[in-house]
């Protein structure tokens, strides 16, 4: 049975579920907030939904999977980057700017003047051109990108973050860090139904590190006050986390405690999220900059981390979008080199300390925008033609996987084993598949009953890993 026919047969099945596919579906503000709540308001420690069993029953099919990384770095281009003004540079003359600088690098048509730090690592890059997204709507697109599947769908309202379903699967117990950590999270999906534990450890990095590492009455750690009003914190709250009608969602509070206690007057901590002037200057001195400079860190102090998403936007750009009436507006050129500057120091260092090797970086935005000449506002809309970033984590670098049309507006030759454009689903399922998860696994411990796939549709065979990435 082909994808076509497959869709079409959802739909029948879940004809509510149609509309969320286009560009402008109608949903009411009530509906919009009960479909995205779980993912963005208080679910960090209070979710809504019934937690993970202790003992769950997963299943699998048994897939092979490639097993080359032991850590993620996610890096969402949140507001959706033109693909055809960087990873798939298309020149249209009369558009193109002339200090893009537009040339052959490393094989790849780049936007040298753009971004030149990045150009000079393709060969550590891969880029699949042939990515398509499902929706057009940026909240909507942003949790599809991070969850794997439609935030509309049965078990979206519930669904995890990709890297609380790393967090759950590759824990380990007595680490110092939590497993899955978040840098300037504004779009960031949480942990869904899983227990707390495995919610993303949310973060904005600032060269003083993570505050209140210290307790105002005990400084130093040193008079033993502060531990003293910890005891006393456990002794009153134990009825509630053994006795509470509320079950899970309390007893979670209990391992943010352990958790925040672990990182309080811990060198290695105040070490690893704080940074000098001179290493921010390295990476750009920008707040993405420095959270790739965090993100380095953390994966080096080895201390549990094994997922950590970077937030980097907006690059929504309907207006203006060579910053020719407002140069130091938002723009490709004003979001352009922070994320050549952040990214490419973060290439570096992973290679220059062995990191790259095992760890697999995946860049990519919600979805693209629109092609050829920009609009009467001097912008570009949405688009669902798309291209995904890949480096390290063992795959083949100075690569491109797929091509585009001659404008970029649609996917021409898809370029992989299953001959057909990219979607997100593919993209969790390469990311489980490098780090040694079996992406066909099913959770039975959902709080519906009906069996929680990590990747959707895996009993039809519908998406899996990009195993080209890896030659």
């Amino acid at each position: 049975m082909n994808e076509q026919k497959r869709l079409r047969q959802f739909f029948q099945r879940h004809p509510h579920h149609h509309k969320t596919f286009f560009s402008r579906p109608y949903v009411s503000r009530r509906q919009f907030f009960e479909l995205i709540g779980a993912g963005v308001s208080g679910s960090y420690l209070l979710p809504r939904l019934a937690k993970a069993q202790q003992s769950p029953i997963v299943t699998t099919s048994g897939a092979a999977t490639q097993n080359t990384a032991k850590n993620v770095i996610f890096i969402l281009l949140a507001g959706a980057i033109s693909h055809t003004d960087t990873f798939d540079l298309k020149v249209v003359n009369g558009t193109t700017p002339s200090n893009f600088n537009p040339a052959t690098t490393n094989g790849v048509n780049w936007p040298v003047g753009l971004l030149p730090k990045m150009g000079a690592l393709l060969p550590e890059m891969a880029i699949v051109r042939s990515m398509q997204a499902h929706a057009l709507v940026h909240t909507l697109a942003q949790h599809w990108t991070q969850i794997g599947r439609n935030p509309a769908a049965a078990l979206g309202d519930i669904a995890p973050n990709i890297g609380s379903v790393v967090a759950i699967e590759k824990y380990q117990q007595g680490q110092l860090f939590p497993p899955f950590i978040a840098l300037n999270s504004g779009a960031c999906v949480g942990n869904g139904y899983f227990s707390a534990q495995y919610a993303p450890f949310k973060i904005n990095p600032a060269a003083t590190g993570i505050p209140n590492t210290a307790n105002p009455n005990d400084p130093t750690g040193t008079n033993g006050r502060f531990n003293t009003m910890y005891t006393q914190l456990q002794d009153i709250d134990a009825p509630l986390r053994t006795n509470s009608p509320y079950g899970k969602p309390l007893e979670d509070y209990n391992d943010f405690y352990i958790a925040a206690q672990q990182m309080m007057y811990n060198k290695t901590v105040n070490d690893t999220f704080s940074f000098s002037a001179a290493d921010s200057e390295r990476y750009g001195n920008s707040s993405f900059g420095n959270a790739c400079l965090v993100a380095k860190q953390v994966l080096a102090a080895n201390q549990g981390t094994r997922f950590v998403l970077i937030t980097n936007g907006s690059w929504d750009m309907h207006q203006d979008i060579y910053g020719q009436q407002n140069p130091k507006g938002n723009n490709m050129y004003t979001m352009g080199k922070p994320l050549d500057d952040g990214y490419s120091a973060l290439l570096a260092d992973l290679k220059a300390t062995g990191h790259l090797d095992d760890t697999l970086v995946v860049m990519v935005g919600e979805f693209g925008r629109t092609v050829g000449p920009v609009t009467a506002a001097g912008g570009r809309d949405h688009l669902i033609q798309q291209s995904a970033v890949f480096a390290g984590g063992g795959i083949k670098g100075g690569i491109t996987i797929g091509s585009t049309t001659s404008d970029g507006s649609a996917t021409d030759n898809p370029g992989w084993s299953r001959n057909r454009s990219v979607n997100p689903e593919d993209i969790e399922a390469t990311i489980y598949s490098a780090v040694g998860i079996d992406w066909t696994s099913v959770r039975h411990d959902d709080p519906f009953g009906r069996g929680f796939e990590y990747v959707p549709f895996s009993d039809q065979d519908l998406y899996g890993p990009i195993n080209e990435l890896w030659g």
